[in-house]
């Protein structure tokens, strides 16, 4: 069985804009951030690609990596992750494939099959391009072939690319990339940072379908889970309410810049709003240290994960490191 000091810790970070801030700002934001988890020992630092969204600044996925990379020394930065359809798989393989000429051992890609957006942005990505969720499997098998060694019949090759084997993760918030990923034999994410409802089921069919492969003999899994840490759970339970506050605005198709937190939640949304809410961020981790740890080890008993990756959308960036900080503390024990 495994412990809590025994499970490898890592940062999504979805470069949060904040009400009267900037994209410029949260991108610097990001490095700084990535730059302090860095010293705190996390092993991962990803951001995700999404598109017109005013509150997320990490639409150009793989420029703002090599911004990251370039700012840290050792760090893993990678996707968490490209949205495949929306891309040619030759692109990203050059564009990877750069990226790990440049930092290399240091760039991990992980693959999703949503748009990361709404049908109307995902048409203006793709122009020409038929791409589609559909096409995922074959995309991921071209994508692979690009990133190996180069066979004597290639005719087309990624340079850079070819040769380079960078990592690929599948990630999902469904079983279809679960069992994709068991499989190829790669490594898997499952989004529970805002599907819980579906990762004991994810990480079982998964692990059912798994075959050993030339990059991983066992299952890997990864986990995402919300994180609101502070001194004491009050101050949690205060700086949470930006997160409740964002995530509602999702879900009424408003606008995800960031708002301060408030003193209650009160009269901003309704009955079936909160509960919505709250199943979204079923597996937040949100209060002081003790009671996260106590809550992190009853994950891992349940689900035997391998590492688990955090997102923090708080409004002030001080309380974004402050609560990595205290999240790495309990994670080393």
């Amino acid at each position: 069985m495994k412990r809590l000091s025994d499970i490898k810790f890592s940062t999504l970070d979805l470069v949060p804009v904040r009400e009267n801030g900037s994209a410029a700002q949260s991108l610097r934001n990001s490095l700084d951030l990535a730059q302090h988890v860095e010293k705190f020992g996390y092993n991962r630092f990803w951001v995700a690609e999404h598109h017109n969204m005013d509150g997320i600044a990490s639409s150009a996925t793989s420029v703002l990596l090599g911004y990251l990379a370039g700012g840290t020394s050792t760090i893993r930065v990678g996707s968490g992750g490209v949205m495949l359809p929306n891309h040619a798989p030759l692109v990203i393989a050059e564009q990877f494939g750069t990226l790990e000429s440049l930092y290399p051992g240091r760039i991990d890609l992980g693959l999703g099959r949503a748009p990361g957006s709404d049908q109307m942005t995902a048409r203006a990505l793709r122009r020409e391009r038929s791409g589609s969720a559909d096409d995922f499997p074959e995309d991921v098998t071209e994508l692979l072939r690009y990133l190996g060694p180069r066979t004597p019949d290639q005719r087309i090759i990624a340079m850079p690319g070819t040769g380079t084997n960078v990592p690929v993760w599948l990630l999902g918030s469904s079983l279809f990339s679960a069992q994709l990923a068991g499989e190829r034999g790669l490594p898997y994410a499952f989004a529970s940072h805002f599907a819980p409802r579906y990762m004991h089921e994810a990480i079982r069919v998964y692990r059912n379908h798994f075959k050993p492969s030339a990059v991983l003999d066992k299952p890997y899994v990864m986990l995402g889970v919300p994180l609101v840490a502070a001194d004491t759970d009050e101050q949690a339970d205060y700086l949470a309410t930006s997160v409740f506050q964002r995530i509602l605005a999702l879900m009424r198709g408003q606008s995800l810049v960031q708002r301060p937190p408030v003193k209650t939640m009160d009269g901003l949304w309704l009955p079936h709003e909160r509960e919505a809410v709250h199943d979204f961020l079923g597996l937040a981790m949100i209060g002081s240290s003790q009671k996260i740890r106590a809550k992190l080890e009853v994950l891992i008993e349940q689900t035997q994960a391998d590492e688990l990756i955090f997102t923090c959308d708080l409004y002030e960036h001080s309380d974004r490191v402050h609560s990595y900080e205290l999240l790495a503390q309990v994670m080393r024990g």
